[in-house]
């Protein structure tokens, strides 16, 4: 199944006429989206198909997240699901590059990016394996085990670090927020 993309400049023309869902953490969100975006992210993507399918019904939906590999993954359930979305080709880092404003809420909370969240976890779990190893060297099974998962999220396209990070609490939506965005989505 292809997933069908569009190019900042494309998305910006229609931009009117799109309902933007945005799948990042409420952290990434904060730190800049598209005008208008909806927040829901990846891991509540399920919760919110009823909401999702009613928007599509109204109008063309757009997926977005940072560089558009989870708004890629995103399309692919709607898909399953029978509801037909594109994707911004590049993600906001794409949008922005372009000089297309981001919005960033006042007083929002912000964390890192989730790829820069994955690199610090990655590199402290490594550095903490290759340490432990000085004085038990069974500890080095730790920097072997992430180093191979880098590697299978690379040729996979897919990250279960990203996944387990995105469950943290700094990384979940409030769940009045949540409602307020499935809500505004279903009328």
């Amino acid at each position: 199944m292809t997933t069908t993309a569009l190019a900042p400049e494309q998305a910006h023309a229609q931009l009117h006429e799109l309902t933007v869902v945005d799948v990042r953490t409420p952290g990434e969100y904060a730190s800049g989206h598209l005008p208008g975006a909806h927040n829901i992210p990846l891991d509540h993507l399920d919760r919110a198909l009823p909401a999702l399918k009613a928007a599509a019904g109204r109008g063309d939906l757009l997926v977005v997240c940072a560089s558009g590999a989870r708004s890629t993954q995103a399309c692919t359930t709607l898909a399953e699901h029978g509801i037909t979305a594109a994707t911004l080709t590049g993600g906001t880092n794409a949008w922005s590059e372009r000089g297309h404003d981001l919005h960033r809420p006042a007083g929002a909370r912000t964390v890192w990016a989730m790829d820069r969240q994955v690199r610090f976890t990655a590199g402290a779990l490594v550095l903490t394996g290759l340490a432990a190893g000085q004085r038990w060297p069974a500890a080095r099974w730790l920097s072997a085990g992430v180093a191979g998962g880098l590697v299978f999220s690379a040729v996979s396209n897919t990250c279960a670090m990203a996944r387990m990070l995105g469950k943290l609490p700094h990384n979940q939506p409030r769940t009045s927020d949540l409602d307020a965005t499935l809500a505004a989505l279903a009328d």
